[in-house]
């Protein structure tokens, strides 16, 4: 990692914000387009970054308010990585919801409730994210069926506590 700097960047989440390493941290991409085409060649391409936040106010949002296609302004400090290839990462100190995108039309997934725990089923994929509903990680499971099995074993190492 080379330079840093602190600064503001508008724009769209490019999928579902996720569940951080950490309790009240939470990870998504950002997508920033160019502000101004006429001054800059036509085909520069948009910027990927790869964001995260330790504010756990702003994780709450992110995960409980947040969908694919919103326009944000995050304010943070932005890390250029050596690998020109890598996404530029975007440590977020400030968020701000400049437009919401229309209501998504969830066809190929869904999100179900186990009691204190949150699973998402993908029509594309076997495997199934399971969180707690507070929105830590548990793990993922091989098939639908495995839900349960996972659950179990996550209650068993961390004492029963969802």
């Amino acid at each position: 990692m080379t330079s840093q700097t602190h600064l503001a960047i508008d724009g769209y989440v490019d999928a579902i914000p996720i569940p951080g390493t950490r309790w009240g941290t939470a990870t998504f991409d950002l997508i920033h387009s160019p502000s101004n085409a006429d001054r800059i060649a036509p085909d520069t391409p948009d910027t990927m970054y790869a964001c995260t936040t330790g504010d756990p106010r702003i994780a709450h949002a992110l995960l409980n308010e947040i969908q694919p296609g919103d326009l944000l302004r995050v304010t943070g400090t932005v890390v250029q990585p050596d690998d020109p290839t890598d996404p530029a990462l975007l440590a977020v100190d400030a968020m701000e919801v400049l437009e919401a995108a229309p209501a998504p039309v969830l066809r190929e997934m869904v999100i179900d409730r186990y009691a204190d725990y949150v699973v998402i089923f993908d029509a594309d994929s076997d495997t199934v994210p399971v969180f707690t509903a507070q929105g830590l990680w548990v793990g993922l499971a091989d098939n639908p069926d495995a839900i349960a099995t996972l659950i179990d074993i996550y209650e068993r190492v961390h004492g029963g506590d969802a």
